[in-house]
Formats: C-alpha cells, structure tokens, sequence
C-alpha cells in the first residue's frame, strides 16, 4: 500500500508538566513560595529566554509514529538524548509491506511508474528468497528505504525543541518535517509554555522558536 502522510500520535506526555518545570526551576532560586496557579507561564518563558533550558529536561512525551520511511527513521535516531523503538525486519515478515511516496515522485507520472516498478519488483524478489527459505534477517537486504517503517519516540522537552529547532528548517528533508510539525503541535497544545514561542507554517512544515 502506497503512504502520502505520517501518522503521529501522542502516548504519553509528563502529567502537569510545565508545573514540574517550574518547581525544578524555582528550586534553583529558592522561590517556590512565588508559585500560583498560572506562575508556570511567565517563569517558564523567562527561564528559555535566559537560556536556562536545563529544567526542561524533567519532563518527557513519547510519540508513535506511523505512515514514515526507514529513509525518515534514519535521520530521527541521530538524535541521541531520546529512546527508540522500532519496527524490526529482522524478526517482522515483510511480504506486504507499506510504502511511502515523496511528493516529487507522485507528481511526475513517468518518475511514478519507475517508482511503482522497482518497489513491486524488491516485494517480489523478498517474497521469492523467502520461498527459498532464506531467512528474514538475510531477505530484508534488498528491500528499499521507501518502507514504512514504525518507530515510537521519547525525549525530554529540552531535546523536542533541539529536534524541533533542526529538524523544521526548510533546509531539513520534507519527510521529517511532515513528522516533526505534527509532533510540535501536539507539544505546542500540551505544554504551550514551553512551546508557544515557535512560529509555525504549517503549509511546508517549518517552524522558527522566538529566541
């Protein structure tokens, strides 16, 4: 099956987390006794302003991501202060595998064909080995980078902006862009403090933080 978008979802997210940030922030300046109700929101902004991003760290969020490339898994794992889990081809059957499309490629019908044909000929060639009882560890060489590929994600906040300051620019690849928005607006809703501040288009998927 062919795959135009990625499909994000939230699993979990650090309860009355712009709280916990402030409470690990405060204890910096011994000013809990500051703390009310809505104090989160100025102390928070402040303290990113002033580059102390540190006490972003005490809260997490954790994503499944669905409908993105192994081409696109490749990129997100290089950050390296999150976890990952991910689909595996070693040990999950890839006879019916999921495709994704680059935009490109889908609006150039000759480039479309070509496309079309080299995918349905590396599912045909990994059905045959595994036929010959190759094992899946060995069969999944052929298979392209254009394979969904599923992958649940977990950071703090303070590596989310980091991915987020990198991964949004127009420079960074379309596929990862698509994935990071989708993840930054779930974030921007959730924790808007800590967030808010990103300038967001969503029609080519950047967004600029307002340091």
């Amino acid at each position: 099956m062919e795959i135009h978008q990625p499909n994000v979802v939230l699993l979990a997210i650090t309860p009355d987390a712009e709280k916990l940030i402030e409470e690990a922030g405060r204890t910096c300046y011994l000013s809990l006794s500051k703390m009310t109700d809505d104090s989160e929101k100025n102390f928070i902004r402040n303290a990113i302003k002033r580059g102390h991003h540190s006490i972003l760290e005490h809260a997490t969020a954790s994503f499944r991501i669905l409908g993105a490339s192994r081409t696109f898994t490749h990129q997100i794992v290089r950050h390296r202060i999150a976890s990952f889990s991910q689909q595996s081809q070693r040990y999950v059957d890839e006879a019916e595998f999921n495709y994704i499309v680059p935009p490109e490629i889908n609006a150039n019908p000759e480039a479309l064909s070509i496309y079309r044909a080299f995918i349905e000929h590396s599912r045909e060639s990994y059905n045959k080995l595994r036929e010959l009882g190759i094992k899946k560890e060995n069969a999944r060489f052929i298979l392209p980078n254009a394979l969904e590929s599923q992958i649940v994600f977990s950071a703090n906040f303070r590596e989310f902006r980091t991915v987020f300051n990198v991964r949004l620019e127009k420079a960074a690849q379309w596929e990862i862009r698509r994935v990071c928005m989708q993840m930054l607006l779930a974030l921007k809703e959730k924790a808007p403090s800590v967030f808010g501040d990103y300038t967001i288009n969503e029609d080519d998927c950047t967004a600029y933080p307002g340091l």
